[in-house]
């Protein structure tokens, strides 16, 4: 695809080098002192007004009204639009009134970036400006933003909603939408009360590879790559839940990481192939523990948000309040499908799957199946934060047989607005059972499932040198902003969400 020009884009290459000509630089190296904010400006200065007679701001300009030998315009810098008024007396005031008879009146557009000087004032209708001293470009903006309309209040009521162009040019996108910019200063909240949290606990923040020689520590397809150097094969980490728990054998007691993980499978709007997952694993704990931990992490987050539990998605009302709502994996199934599905044989079990119009193949083994039961009929009734626990051991090849269930393991998943939020055990750190679940593992990727784990022969020896007693989770955090920001959509909390590549010659 090659860009042809518009016409407005033509122009604004003339102005340009018009600026060149009249000996501006449109794009000045020298730093650029700034003291103030248009939020800071907004909230601040009726309180005290002596602290904004000598400001120094930069921004965008958003929009400008030329009336003779004065204008007002608006600025937009990265807290908010802010109006200033620029006299020609005041920023020529000698003879040569080319700054702002040229220049400003006719050289600069909507999207050029300046910095002025000035000090604040209240316009006789009461709005809050800035009175400009001095003005200098600090960048031309060459192609024209989208046009956005607002109303008397800065409002935005026709802002660009197309997909192509918000998630293609996300820094357009950030400039026009002024709601986008709020949903990533959310989730940047929400990272740092839940990093508070853990730090708070003793967890220790660490980093662990996204290149493995074996892609463990979950069910799924990776992506794979190579790597020249050592000239073998390697994958995009679909989890980094095997490494953290080396850690834990190597004497820390508790870890943590935000993981940026690659999974090679579909995309919707709940679906992304890279994604971020916060894992962290602590000795001496297990899943019951993990339980209270993550329903007192996630009150919190809401609260740092919102400053309630209570958080808006959509049509609902989602309350993080502890405690959660717990419920074993066999009684939701039987809840809502009224089938026990522990009294059926495997050949019965796939039987009532069908029955049921789930999509099931014979490469799917008796977790799988139950799995593909519970996400077709119970997942997607749970709104509010429930804890679904204690599921079959052919689902948990890492989790720790129930220390009272035969044939359960100690994992539980959690279920907010119809989608898993988080996944968590009492860690397998028995190095014999572990390896008979790789093995079986094995067996079921002989059977064509692509997503069965593969045997990681050092991680059980790691285990072998003794794991203590071990609770871990993994919380989907894109999922979670997507609560936390009242979004329906995974893009609309990722910066750059994969699309596929435009074509440029």
């Amino acid at each position: 695809m090659t860009h042809q020009l518009t016409e407005q884009e033509i122009v604004r290459r003339q102005k340009l080098d018009q600026l060149r000509a009249a000996g501006i630089n449109p794009y000045p190296a020298e730093e650029f002192i700034i003291n103030a904010t248009a939020a800071d400006i907004h909230e601040n200065y009726e309180r005290d007004k002596t602290n904004y007679k000598d400001i120094s701001i930069a921004g965008r300009i958003m929009s400008v009204r030329v009336m003779g030998n004065a204008s007002f315009a608006e600025i937009q810098d990265q807290t908010g639009r802010i109006q200033i008024y620029v006299r020609r007396d005041d920023i020529c005031p000698g003879e040569d009134k080319s700054m702002y008879n040229t220049v400003f009146k006719k050289l600069l557009d909507i999207g050029d970036i300046i910095g002025i000087t000035g000090y604040v004032f209240t316009t006789q209708v009461g709005e809050i400006s800035i009175h400009v001293t001095s003005l200098k470009l600090l960048s031309k903006a060459l192609r024209p933003l989208p046009i956005v309309k607002t109303d008397e209040s800065g409002n935005t009521f026709d802002a660009v909603t197309d997909p192509e162009f918000r998630y293609r040019q996300r820094y357009a996108d950030l400039i026009i939408n002024a709601t986008v910019k709020d949903t990533f200063v959310k989730r940047t909240k929400m990272m740092n009360a839940i990093r508070e949290h853990l730090n708070n606990l003793g967890l220790l923040e660490v980093d662990t590879p996204v290149l493995q020689p074996i892609p463990g520590g979950a069910a799924a397809r990776p992506f794979i790559t190579h790597h020249n150097a050592l000239d073998v094969p390697f994958y995009l980490r679909i989890a980094n839940e095997l490494y953290l728990k080396r850690l834990v054998v190597g004497g820390f007691d508790g870890v943590y990481e935000f993981s940026r993980n690659f999974r090679n499978e579909g995309m919707d709007r709940t679906h992304n192939p890279e994604f971020t997952v916060l894992e962290f694993y602590v000795a001496y704990r297990d899943y019951e523990w993990m339980m209270k931990t993550c329903e007192t992490m996630l009150e919190k987050v809401a609260l740092a948000i919102h400053g309630t539990t209570e958080v808006p998605m959509g049509d609902k009302i989602i309350n993080f309040a502890a405690p959660f709502k717990r419920i074993t994996l066999f009684d939701a199934i039987k809840e809502h499908t009224g089938i026990d599905v522990t009294a059926l044989n495997d050949e019965e079990l796939k039987t009532a799957a069908r029955n049921l119009g789930c999509n099931i193949d014979n490469t799917m083994g008796r977790g799988k199946i139950i799995d593909a039961i519970f996400g077709d009929k119970c997942e997607g009734t749970y709104v509010q934060p429930t804890f679904i626990t204690d599921y079959p051991v052919e689902m948990s090849p890492l989790t720790k047989k129930h220390r009272s269930k035969e044939g359960l393991v100690e994992r539980f998943e959690l279920m907010v607005n119809g989608k898993e939020l988080a996944n968590a055990y009492s860690e397998l750190n028995d190095p014999i059972d572990q390896r008979e679940r790789f093995e079986d593992q094995v067996k079921l990727m002989e059977r064509g499932d692509d997503e069965a784990m593969y045997i990681d022969h050092d991680f059980l020896r790691a285990l072998e040198y003794g794991m203590p007693p071990t609770a871990g989770i993994g919380i989907g955090i894109d999922r979670l902003a997507m609560i936390m920001t009242n979004n329906a959509s995974i893009q609309d909390v990722l910066f750059f969400p994969q699309m596929r590549p435009e074509k440029w010659d």
